[in-house]
């Protein structure tokens, strides 16, 4: 009875898309990017790219070496707990160790984040944070009202009061009002180009470092699928890949090898990997000098490239997380903290300091106090 009052059902119909067909082509000679979160970022264009990791390692290292004064604004302490705290931030780190990590995370997503541990007061111990696991919860106002720190499904609420148990430096973004531009990003297509070439060597090199060549079958009668399925197992059995490299190929009857030399475009292919690997030193403001990248001629000399690197790119990005670190100890503490990069115990700057130093030092119309003003000293009392 439930049939009553339908129609005999037409047999069914295979249906497909009329553009079905069409789809598969549809991606071929796009361009494919890694995606640009920063964990595909960092897997990418840190752990699996040589040029990358060096120039983060090479930034982070050299940040981190830069000597720190801590004062008041007024005079520079010799001994201070801020001293003792940037000395021996926690129990398993050292100042060296502590900042190599906050200069890498800022540098690889352009967020760092740190940790105060204690009761109030000052820090008794600071803590590097993993940005990938870090998230900024706005407030109302669009302001951060507390930070999440996810890890292994569970998750910590650091809520943001007067004063922040977390410091979250980041780089200027245009576009994001919480999360900052890393050189990671300014750098990722450069970095897809670098890996995408090494990729290609590698592949060049399993060939025998032949990029092509054929099998040309002189018979009239062509060869069986089960011939060519033998002829193609045996070719990359015994004749691929680099311990094969040189070893001559023993052909049947009706059968010649004609090999291919490197063409023009697989030669430029591979200037396109040293240009690419120039992009990526820029991104992070490295001269490409001091990454061995060949072709570059754009300082006379590897002293004027170092000296350079330490003013353009590692000084200004010490003062800002030191500028950090003052407005969030200074909010900890209660007094006001300066912490700041001493630029005259930089061996990279010694010349230009001692030029400027010599060069105050004979201006006769300037007081003692504005001398060291100018040297950006502290003031000595009414001199």
């Amino acid at each position: 009875m439930f049939g009553f009052g339908r129609k005999d059902e037409a047999p069914r119909q295979a249906k497909a898309s009329a553009a079905g067909r069409v789809i598969g082509w549809g991606s071929v000679g796009r361009n494919v990017w890694s995606p640009r979160d920063d964990v595909s970022l960092a897997r990418a264009g840190f752990t699996s790219n040589p040029v990358g990791f060096r120039a983060v390692k090479l930034i982070a290292e050299a940040a981190a070496a830069v000597p720190l004064v801590v004062g008041d604004g007024t005079a520079r302490f010799d001994v201070h707990p801020v001293l003792d705290l940037l000395r021996m931030p926690n129990g398993a780190q050292g100042r060296a160790e502590l900042f190599e990590a906050l200069f890498g995370q800022l540098l690889l997503s352009g967020d760092a984040y740190l940790e105060a541990v204690g009761p109030g007061g000052l820090p008794l111990e600071l803590h590097v944070l993993r940005s990938d696991r870090m998230s900024v919860v706005p407030g109302p106002d669009g302001w951060p009202m507390a930070y999440d720190y996810s890890v292994g499904g569970r998750s910590h609420r650091f809520k943001v009061g007067e004063v922040s148990p977390v410091l979250h430096v980041r780089s200027f973004h245009p576009q994001d009002d919480h999360y900052g531009l890393s050189p990671m990003q300014a750098a990722a297509s450069a970095i897809d180009v670098h890996n995408a070439a090494s990729a290609w060597s590698k592949g060049l090199l399993d060939n025998a470092a032949r990029p092509s060549g054929a099998i040309v079958h002189r018979s009239d009668v062509p060869l069986s699928p089960e011939q060519f399925d033998q002829l193609s197992a045996a070719l990359e059995s015994n004749h691929q890949g680099a311990r094969n490299a040189g070893r001559p190929i023993l052909l049947e009857g009706g059968l010649d090898w004609q090999p291919m030399g490197l063409s023009p475009s697989d030669m430029e292919f591979q200037q396109t990997k040293a240009v690419a690997a120039r992009e990526i030193a820029t991104a992070f403001g490295v001269p490409p000098m001091m990454l061995g990248i060949p072709g570059d001629a754009t300082y006379a000399n590897y002293v004027e490239a170092n000296r350079a690197f330490y003013r353009l790119t590692v000084m200004p990005l010490v003062s800002r997380v030191g500028d950090a670190l003052s407005r969030w100890l200074s909010q900890h503490s209660g007094e006001t903290l300066r912490v700041e990069p001493d630029r005259d115990r930089v061996p990279a700057l010694q010349a230009e300091r001692d030029a400027e130093w010599a060069r105050v030092a004979q201006a006769d119309f300037l007081t003692d106090a504005e001398k060291r003003e100018m040297l950006g000293l502290t003031p000595l009392g009414d001199a």
